[in-house]
């Protein structure tokens, strides 16, 4: 038998918080460890569009979606935007390289680099731990990121692969406790 409980919220005034500061919370957000992972598409003019990020999470197993955030402020935003698909390729401890230069602005991130064209046509660069082809299935804004929902079209795997791991703003391999 289900029993209610007399419940009453206080009345007592609560004492406003206070705003939580940007620096703050990236360190704090920095204490999360997250995998490493280059994004990549077209843009409207064919050439390959990249970056580094660790905003990647699963959604869903059914539908297959996946998530990830990008900054209104990325130059890359308006090809993402546009992108009906994209590829998320998670990097394995020797592409650390790879994490650094698509992490920079105002370089060729692609310059020397073997490109494939998978689902959509989007570059793939070999060796990573795992691919996640998908094409654009929703956007939403948040705040200042844009938050990309897309539908995964084809994963591809390196079962033996170490993932590159990223926590409080410098990169680790992963040390197994067991």
């Amino acid at each position: 038998m289900h029993s209610s409980a007399n419940t009453s919220l206080s009345t007592t005034p609560v004492a406003p918080v206070a705003r939580v500061e940007a620096p703050q919370l990236r360190a704090a957000l920095g204490m999360f460890a997250t995998g490493v992972a280059i994004m990549t598409t077209r843009a409207a003019d064919g050439s390959p569009v990249g970056l580094t990020v660790n905003s990647f999470a699963s959604v869903s197993l059914d539908p297959p979606l996946v998530l990830w955030s990008l900054s209104r402020k990325s130059g890359s935003l308006p090809a993402f935007r546009q992108a009906t698909h994209y590829a998320i390729l998670v990097l394995a401890v020797e592409q650390k390289a790879l994490a650094e230069c698509f992490a920079k602005s105002g370089v060729d991130r692609w310059q020397g680099l073997p490109i494939t064209a998978g689902v959509g046509d989007v570059p793939l660069l070999p060796d990573c731990a795992a691919t996640f082809e998908c094409q654009s299935h929703a956007q939403h804004e948040a705040g200042d990121h844009i938050i990309l929902v897309g539908e995964v079209q084809r994963v591809t795997l390196r079962q033996q692969a170490r993932p590159l791991l990223f926590h409080g703003s410098r990169f680790y391999t992963e040390h197994p406790l067991g």
